[in-house]
């Protein structure tokens, strides 16, 4: 019974952590994901607290966690850890049932689940924590209580320093599409269809088929083509049509052009400056920001801004910071999933993300052409 329950314990707590610590080193991502679920259960209102609800739950599972994983206090380890599951287990499958989200967010970016597989990782973790509660007259304290409270404190502090520090500046570890190293166009730009015209021709004598193509054609063998007599042209498919796996991202200008391939498929350098709501950014990086695009300017390196805002504040934001680099219209959630931050810059390649900057950290022009732009 003993390693029955250090087996439930370590499972259920090793994935409390994990849970807490993806969520921790992308706060803004459980933030976006709490916002939507108001947003799907009509409690708006609830939104300004959307932030603080998710360092909190982060900081809670990740505590609970270590606490069962290194054995602090076991009895208040697994009936909160049974408490949470009994919450979410239910929570998931009021999500199952009516979908309103297509993923729940349990474990941020870093592990995609859908709502009924959500549901089914409730439904043997709960019962493991069942477990832990059925068994806790076998645990016993492995650490006295100094040591205990040393560890909850050390918990809550690294898990809280991690959201603050992914808050200020960038997730420490980035489980987005448009992480540093990825091809991304090749994620959000489709691949066409590619096809082929074959020529049916049939032998006059023996009435055999033979399947041509304009290269392949026998015209030149005037005696072949003499007992050949065609019967109808086909299309065969070479290369279907496959959406992009980022299928809702699409660049366009304010007059409905899309520019998609033209900016994120560029063969030179491609600065993107990306403000998902120009209402709520933050004015003060322009000042730099601008210097920076002098810069670009003078080398010739392309330097877009992508917004969802409406064209007419942009128009009024452009002349407000005085931004001499145009602007394009993204869906306002496309562009969250591009950087955790408002605004934020990345640097791409031939559609590869070289860098990514939050506005805090973005470096000056000269710094960066030394050492990305060779």
């Amino acid at each position: 019974m003993k390693t029955l329950r250090i087996i439930c314990r370590t499972i259920v707590g090793l994935v409390f952590m994990f849970s807490g610590f993806v969520k921790g080193v992308d706060p803004l991502g459980s933030t976006y994901k709490f916002q939507e679920y108001f947003e799907v259960y009509n409690m708006e209102w609830l939104h300004s607290l959307a932030l603080t609800l998710a360092v909190i739950l982060c900081t809670v599972e990740f505590t609970i966690g270590v606490m069962l994983v290194f054995g602090v206090k076991p009895k208040l380890s697994s009936w909160l850890a049974f408490i949470m599951m009994f919450f979410f287990t239910g929570l998931t499958l009021l999500s199952a049932i009516n979908n309103p989200v297509s993923d729940c967010g349990c474990f941020g970016d870093a592990l995609k689940l859908t709502n009924w597989e959500t549901f089914y990782k409730n439904i043997l973790l709960i019962i493991f924590a069942l477990v832990l509660l059925l068994t806790n007259k076998f645990s016993k304290p492995v650490f006295s209580w100094k040591n205990e409270l040393c560890i909850i404190i050390f918990s809550i502090g690294i898990i809280i320093f991690t959201s603050i520090y992914s808050l200020r500046h960038l997730p420490i570890i980035d489980f987005l599409p448009w992480k540093t190293g990825n091809k991304i166009s090749e994620q959000v730009i489709p691949t066409p269809e590619k096809s082929e015209v074959f020529l049916i021709y049939k032998d006059k004598k023996t009435g055999q088929s033979y399947e041509y193509t304009a290269k392949t054609l026998p015209w030149q063998d005037s005696a072949k083509m003499a007992s050949i007599e065609f019967i109808e042209q086909k299309k065969k498919i070479t290369q279907p049509y496959k959406e992009a796996p980022i299928h809702d991202f699409v660049i366009s200008d304010f007059e409905g052009n899309i520019l998609t391939d033209k900016i994120v498929a560029n063969t030179g350098y491609q600065f993107i400056l990306v403000a998902y709501d120009l209402n709520q950014t933050h004015k003060d990086a322009y000042t730099g920001i601008n210097k920076f695009v002098e810069g670009c300017d003078k080398d010739s390196i392309s330097f877009v801004g992508l917004t969802g805002s409406i064209p007419e504040f942009v128009d009024a934001f452009r002349h407000d910071v005085q931004a001499m680099y145009p602007f394009y219209n993204v869906d306002e959630t496309a562009l969250k999933t591009m950087i955790r931050s408002n605004p934020g810059l990345l640097l791409l390649k031939n559609g590869e993300v070289l860098a990514k900057w939050h506005w805090r950290d973005i470096p000056e022009y000269s710094k960066v052409k030394e050492k990305y732009l060779k």
